[in-house]
């Protein structure tokens, strides 16, 4: 009989704030009851957690909302947020697709796939009804949210995009036809004629130190600049009113660009273009204060400030002056060159003073050039954040006293700084930066570096996790951080009989005691010289040894001693360690594990062998040789007949405690073997399964007796540095790099070891079945510019097969009718043809209603994709049932645009094709008959819409008159007459 296993899947994840992959954005609380009320600070964090999307309330730091979809695993990369519409999100992902979430029903309502590798940028076009994304593939793809297609894809960029804006045009010319006179466009009055047809242009930067500027509308590049001098473009900004771009790189280094937005204006207007006009023009170079790679840069939504961060700990303010402030300092700066010219030339010829000074501030007054760009953009504070800055926002549009900032640190968390804003009135003589405040920050619910030990209670309702600076208490089943205590450098934990106390390793060699009920540290012991790596609690509960740096194994009993309150006579019970053993080794302990009878105690050393010792006597029972690199971790099953070993060196080994045998020796992982741990019970049997977690990002489940891996468990983003067994064996706990704690249940579904071999297998060849698909170019072959936006993957592939089954079923079922229809003219009684089962089973369907059933059900963003996977047999059959949709006039937005996209595959074929011809003219004027129809059907109801507008207009419309103002009117109305003639005939 085949044997059975249930199978482990992930269900929690805690611990995690946002991640270091992703970007933070904010947006306006919803549920605020005023606009003020949003400005003082609150609102919504939007931020990246692995492969979730977080809502945090960044006033009360609970988390709002949890966007995960099931059926993506990868790590999202980043978030832009829809100014149309505040509840439209776009995310991008580490696997190259983009899903947009409606954030009111946390669900995806658009999803895409048309990048090879992560996205790295992605933004939305004023009318929020476009998408650009920039990824690491150096590909630029425009999506449609209408049509839910990708337009089009545009290649230029030689290494990962950076950053993307659109620009428009038609707001310069709004802006510049309320100027009189002739603005030196050429066009009078300021009026540009910008066509609402043109499609705008694109700002791209790249890690390539390259800006390019797109006409979206012809679809190629117009400019390209160097970005950057030293190296690469790491980020892109672009003020709102789209004058100004900044881009950055390393070293600190900012280059300021102008953008000729009314030059724009006249492109999209006309069809040609002028050749020798630059539409972005140098300003200059700006240097921050931090000499590292700069990774983001935001301006104001109102204009006035640009925020600038890099990887360090630190936010760089920049004030952006106005004409008038950057006059009053060009004056000032004026005036004290004449003061110290006139120092000068006072102590070199007095008699020369008055005339030279008078003639050369007259001439610095007469010259005027562009201004630097130094004078119109200057710092103003710097930020200090408590970690690494991974990304920043602004929270509010608007400014009154002060600006506030939302960053997302590297160490997870998310901090809300207030910054007073510059007062014009206030003119102090000290240059000093104002004072900030953190006024908010969501750091509870997670560790600020690595959890390196998890440890479980008894009744397993509690979780431990260690880290540096950072014990935290759990509650499992709700994920709620309970505790959260300040310790060292945490190596190991474990809970102590009773639950109430953790036992906390340190690296300095220290050992920590904890009380949970009252959140205090009991006591601190200096237990070894060196970094205690491990300690494990005796079965019995009365004692535990810890294993150190030091080379030596302490033992310790727990005691309770009577100590005296200040200031009172009464005592209170506490725990104390009491030092009774030591073992003393040949080299450095990193493991150490109690038989679960209380006979035996291994320790693992830094010499690559395992040590069984007796544990009355403290003798040498057993040597285990066979690790190749030291043993970083060890477990002994509930029988304490086998212990599993794992090691730097990938291998996982099962040996035997009898006679010190090796029954086993696995090539576990791809990277170091971080931990295992057996199942603590025999219940169903799997008391010799064990699982590992590695530094390969996976936990492995193993059955110890048939050697084999039973379950893969994926989801962690990073090298997973501990795991816990629950005591039942229904849940297990991993802590990874990625900040992540992550919960695997039980289940009551079997796996077998065969069906997890054979899927394996079929994932392996739809991987490279993908990339096979992807079009290679041929030596001395360039990349077109602009190519289609498509990429195949599994999904559409199958979608591709599900046609072409459902043409071919449905061809012969409609031959089949036919047959049936010429012979019931002959035979008016003739009985119905057998059709074909599935027909039948889903009522008697027609097909054309199947087949068009089967393109229906294919995603929007997957269908041009699948139709790609027709052959051009298929084409006849296809054009054969969208005559008959026309005819009946069924679901006709789907069927012009499966005509269209099937015209322009296949153009050349079909004009080559005889037998064509008469099918495509049917096609032309049964769609044409129905597009009429539609087309009037629209008319009229529009018609109907706007009279029943202007009704409820007329309707709802009131004239309100001022009084004070009617009565002045009457007044001088009333004296107008008194003074009148009236003549009578």
């Amino acid at each position: 009989m085949v044997k059975s296993y249930l199978k482990y899947e992930h269900s929690k994840t805690f611990g995690l704030i946002t991640s270091a992959t992703s970007n933070a954005v904010w947006s306006a609380d919803d549920h605020a009851p005023n606009a003020s009320s949003r400005s003082t600070g609150g609102g919504r964090a939007v931020v990246g957690a692995d492969e979730e999307v977080l809502c945090w309330d960044v006033k009360k730091g609970e988390l709002l909302g949890r966007w995960k979809d099931s059926g993506c695993n990868a790590e999202v990369t980043t978030i832009a947020h829809s100014k149309t519409d505040p509840d439209i999100y776009a995310v991008g992902y580490g696997d190259g697709s983009i899903r947009v979430w409606d954030s009111r029903i946390a669900t995806v309502i658009i999803s895409f796939n048309g990048h090879r590798s992560g996205v790295t940028a992605l933004a939305f076009d004023k009318s929020g009804v476009r998408l650009a994304s920039g990824a690491q593939d150096t590909d630029i793809v425009v999506w449609d949210l209408v049509a839910e297609v990708g337009m089009f894809k545009l290649r230029g960029h030689k290494n990962q995009i950076t950053g993307l804006s659109f620009l428009h045009p038609e707001d310069a010319s709004e802006a510049a036809a309320d100027g009189e006179g002739d603005n030196g466009l050429g066009t009078p009055n300021g009026h540009l004629s910008v066509s609402d047809d043109h499609a705008g242009f694109l700002l791209t930067a790249s890690k390539d130190a390259l800006i390019k500027l797109w006409d979206l509308g012809s679809q190629h590049c117009m400019e390209t600049h160097v970005a950057q001098t030293n190296g690469e473009c790491w980020s892109m900004g672009v003020m709102l009113d789209q004058s100004i771009c900044i881009t950055a790189g390393n070293d600190g280094e900012l280059r300021v660009w102008s953008i000729d937005i009314k030059g724009l204006s006249i492109v999209s207007a006309h069809v040609t273009e002028d050749l020798e006009r630059r539409y972005l023009g140098e300003r200059g170079t700006l240097n921050r204060h931090g000499k590292d790679r700069t990774l983001g840069v935001t301006f104001h939504p109102n204009g006035s400030y640009v925020a600038v961060h890099g990887s360090e700990k630190a936010i760089e303010l920049w004030v952006i002056r106005t004409p008038a402030e950057i006059q009053k300092s060009l004056a000032r700066k004026r005036r004290r060159r004449k003061e110290k010219e006139k120092e000068k030339s006072l102590a070199t010829d007095p008699k020369q003073m008055d005339a030279n000074g008078e003639k050369h501030s007259d001439e610095e007054d007469g010259g005027e050039g562009e201004i630097d760009i130094s004078e119109m953009i200057v710092p103003y504070v710097i930020v200090r954040t408590s970690g690494k800055v991974r990304s920043m926002d602004w929270t509010g549009t608007r400014i009154g006293k002060s600006v506030q900032v939302l960053a997302a640190t590297t160490n997870n968390q998310l901090e809300v700084y207030d910054i007073p804003v510059k007062r014009k009135e206030k003119k102090s003589k000290s240059s000093e930066p104002p004072d900030y405040d953190r006024i908010f920050s969501v750091d509870m619910p997670g560790h600020r570096t690595d959890v390196r030990s998890l440890a479980l209670s008894s009744d397993d309702r509690m979780l431990a996790s260690a880290s540096n600076g950072n014990l935290k208490i759990w509650n499992v089943r709700t994920q709620n951080c309970i505790r959260t205590l300040e310790c060292g450098y945490a190596l190991c934990s474990s809970f102590l009989p009773g639950d109430k106390i953790v036992v906390v390793g340190n690296r300095n060699g220290e050992l920590e005691l904890f009380d949970i009920a009252s959140s205090t540290l009991i006591d601190t012991v200096k237990a070894h010289e060196g970094p205690v790596w491990t300690l494990h609690v005796h079965p019995d509960g009365r004692s535990m040894v810890t294993g150190s740096a030091d080379k030596s194994a302490k033992f310790w009993n727990f005691e309770i001693v009577q100590e005296e309150i200040p200031g009172t006579k009464r005592t209170t019970p506490r725990l104390r360690l009491n030092h009774t053993r030591t073992l003393k080794v040949a080299d450095d302990i990193l493991s150490l594990r109690f038989s679960p009878d209380s006979r035996l105690l291994a320790v693992a050393l830094l010499d690559n062998t395992v040590k069984v010792f007796f544990v009355d006597s403290l003798k040498l029972f057993l040597n285990l040789y066979g690790h190749k690199l030291p043993v970083l971790n060890m477990d002994i099953s509930y029988d304490s007949k086998l212990i599993v070993t794992c090691s730097a060196d990938k291998n996982v080994r099962l040996w035997g405690l009898d006679f010190g045998d090796c029954h086993k020796a696995f090539f576990a992982h791809q990277d170091s073997i971080m931990q295992v741990a057996f199942v603590p019970h025999n219940q169903d049997g799997n008391g010799h399964h064990f699982f590992s977690a590695s530094k390969d990002r996976m936990v492995k489940y193993w059955d110890g007796d048939k050697f084999e891996q039973i379950q893969k468990l994926e989801g962690h983003h990073g090298e997973i540095w501990a795991i816990a067994v629950s005591r039942t064996g229904e849940f297990v706990v991993s802590a990874s790099h990625d900040k992540s704690i992550r919960v695997w249940q039980q289940t009551d579904e079997q796996i077998f070891l065969e069906e997890e071999r054979e899927k394996e297998l079929e994932e392996l060849y739809e991987g490279t079945l993908t990339t096979s698909l992807e079009p290679e170019l041929e030596n001395g072959e360039e990349k077109s510019e602009v190519v289609a936006a498509g990429k195949q993957t599994v999904e559409t592939l199958m979608a591709g097969e599900k046609i072409a089954e459902a043409l071919e079923l449905g061809m012969a079922d409609l031959q089949l009718m036919d047959e049936w229809h010429e012979l019931r003219a002959t035979q008016p009684n003739a009985a119905p043809p057998p059709r074909n089962p599935i027909f039948i089973a889903y009522g008697n369907l027609s097909a054309e209603a199947h087949v068009l059933a089967v393109v229906q059900k294919i995603k929007a963003a997957a269908l041009q994709d699948a139709l790609l996977v027709l052959p051009f047999e298929s084409v006849t059959a296809l054009f054969t049932f969208l005559r008959l949709w026309a005819e009946r006039r069924w679901n006709l937005p789907l069927t012009c645009r499966v005509l269209f996209f099937m015209l322009k595959t296949h153009h050349r074929q079909i004009v080559a094709s005889k037998t064509m011809r008469p099918m495509l003219d049917a096609i032309r004027s049964r769609l044409r008959a129905a597009l009429r129809q539609q087309k009037d059907e629209m008319g009229f109801n529009l018609a109907a819409l706007r009279f029943v507008g202007d009704r409820v207009r007329e309707r709802g419309s009131r004239e309100y008159v001022d009084e004070e103002a009617w009565e002045r009117e009457e007044e001088g109305e009333k004296g107008r007459r008194k003074r009148a003639f009236v003549d009578v005939v």
